[in-house]
Order: C-alpha cells, then sequence, then structure tokens
C-alpha cells in the first residue's frame, strides 16, 4: 500500500469508474463526467503491438486526450462508447 492509494480518486481503474448512475466517467483527472468515447492506444516501448490500452473520454476532453496522445506517438483510434 502507498500513501497515494489514499488520495481521493486513487483507487479509480478505468476500465471500471463509473458515475453514481453506473455510467464510464472520463479518464481525464478530475473530471466526473460521463464518457462517450474510448482512446485506443499503446505504448510501443513497453507493449506488444496488437495491445491496447483504452482510456474513456467524455465530449469536453476527447480533443485534449487525443492530443496528449498523438504527441506522443501513443494514439491509434478513437471510437464511439458503445452504450452511450
Amino acid at each position: 500500500m502507498s500513501i497515494f492509494d489514499q488520495l481521493p480518486g486513487a483507487n479509480r481503474s478505468t476500465a471500471t469508474a463509473s458515475t453514481q448512475h453506473g455510467d464510464p466517467i472520463c479518464s481525464r483527472k478530475a473530471c466526473g463526467q460521463s464518457a462517450s468515447w474510448q482512446l485506443l492506444w499503446n505504448n510501443p516501448r513497453i507493449h506488444t503491438p496488437e495491445r491496447r490500452k483504452v482510456w474513456l473520454a467524455c465530449a469536453g476532453h476527447r480533443g485534449w486526450l487525443e492530443e496528449y496522445l498523438i504527441t506522443r506517438g501513443l494514439w491509434k483510434q478513437t471510437l464511439p462508447l458503445e452504450g452511450s
């Protein structure tokens, strides 16, 4: 256990984070909005080429998260979040 585990939101997993209504939430730090996009990415230095990690994004943070991943050479694809 780390001291950082005690911070608000520290145990929030992208795959399981949800609003009070059960909707998946945006991966942007401190955002509690419902996600409507999934950004697929991988780090080629540590992941196999076929592996895809997923960040969820609300409409307001989609562009910011995409730009973050693109400038680092990690972004692969953005898709609508099914069921949103």
